[in-house]
């Protein structure tokens, strides 16, 4: 029996997080994959104040929140490459970024998956897009002198934050035929987004558009 285990939902760009995390550091962990629309007797216990997903148990110890999870996987197994920047002032930085990115993008996310008219639908897609139009302007100044993530030349944890929520800004885009990452105005986040996802780290990792678009069925009939 691991020791690490994961409580998540493949379509959770939260769970992702973590998992890409953990695949970076080459920490073998079990998964265990909560039901859409039900919680379980696991998931309850380990996390009975939110009751929701992602949920870390490290030697029978819950952790909670992906932000949280991800900075107790670098601090806790530090043999694997850092995620979080080791100077005081980038760290800070980076979470300050982390932080806009979980108020501005899956919010909006959800707004727009359920928008019912096109004032909804506009308003959400511009929230994103004036998020993306910004990072871009982020990984540039991260970027001097050619590296190719936020972190430097290797994926770090402003990477992981925003790059998880790749599959779901691909998936909007398909549902109201609106382009978020543009070549155009954001071309450094577009050739970003293509070496993220082709990270050993991250590969199978984020569902495939198609997957995530089932999965956005069955959420609105709930809905």
């Amino acid at each position: 029996m691991a020791s690490v285990k994961l409580i998540g939902g493949r379509a959770s760009p939260f769970v992702n997080r973590v998992q890409i995390a953990l695949n970076l550091k080459s920490i073998e962990y079990e998964f265990f994959q909560e039901k859409f629309g039900s919680k379980s007797e696991l998931l309850l216990k380990s996390n009975p104040v939110r009751k929701q997903i992602p949920v870390l148990i490290h030697d029978d110890k819950p952790i909670c929140e992906s932000l949280v999870i991800v900075q107790y996987i670098d601090n806790l197994w530090t043999s694997g490459p850092s995620i979080l920047p080791s100077d005081p002032y980038d760290r800070a930085t980076a979470q300050f970024w982390a932080a806009y990115i979980d108020e501005k993008c899956s919010p909006n996310v959800r707004a727009l998956r359920v928008a019912k008219g096109e004032k909804e639908k506009s308003e959400a897609s511009n929230q994103l897009f004036e998020m993306l139009v910004l990072l871009e302007e982020v990984f540039v100044k991260c970027s001097e002198g050619g590296k190719g993530f936020f972190g430097g030349d290797k994926i770090g944890y402003l990477d992981i934050v925003l790059g998880c929520n790749l599959g779901w800004l691909k998936v909007m885009e398909k549902l109201v035929g609106v382009k978020l990452l543009d070549p155009k105005k954001t071309p450094e986040l577009v050739g970003w987004a293509d070496r993220f996802c082709a990270d050993d780290a991250v590969k199978g990792v984020i569902p495939e558009t198609e997957e995530l678009l089932e999965f956005c069925k069955k959420f609105l009939l709930k809905a």
